[in-house]
């Protein structure tokens, strides 16, 4: 078992960041029957009050099904710091030429190569309503050793953090 630390605000906002800065996301959507789309995607930015940013194609599906339902999911794992998150929020899609400019990097001109004028570039904003993070207390090599021992010991291992984020 490990502990329960609820994050809110400022506190939330700042693992947030911590997490999925430069990190690429599985964007989920939803069908029109409701199944969930998942894809991954680069995240291009995180303001100071939570709202994420990615690049996508103006006639692409992931646009098709934000215009359709807003209501998006993201899920960050950062293997190699045992770190999770899962962010739940609502989408829009726009062509915001200013934040395009502000957030634009090489790394994206392999997916737009006319740039950041390409007429298909739009851009995702999502505004989050809530989430969840899990996180180690040690780091992975720490926690990978406990594991062990508690496998060989048999009593449960105590080497996580979790809680929900509020922003």
């Amino acid at each position: 078992m490990g502990d329960t630390k609820n994050l809110v605000s400022r506190e939330a906002i700042a693992k947030i960041k911590h997490i999925a800065s430069g990190e690429v996301a599985m964007l989920c959507t939803f069908t029109r029957d409701g199944a969930m789309d998942a894809r991954p995607m680069g995240t291009q930015g995180i303001g100071d009050d939570g709202t994420f940013w990615y690049f996508s194609a103006k006639g692409s599906t992931v646009n098709d099904q934000i215009l359709a339902n807003p209501a998006v999911q993201m899920i960050y794992m950062v293997s190699g710091k045992s770190e999770y998150l899962s962010l739940e929020g609502t989408a829009s899609i726009s062509h915001d030429q200013k934040k395009i400019d502000e957030l634009w990097s090489g790394w994206a001109k392999a997916w737009f190569p006319k740039g950041k004028d390409d007429p298909e570039l739009t851009l995702i904003t999502v505004t989050l309503t809530g989430g969840h993070y899990w996180d180690t207390k040690n780091g992975k090599m720490v926690s990978l050793a406990k594991i062990a021992l508690a496998a060989v010991t048999g009593k449960p291992m105590d080497g996580g953090v979790e809680g929900s984020l509020k922003v």
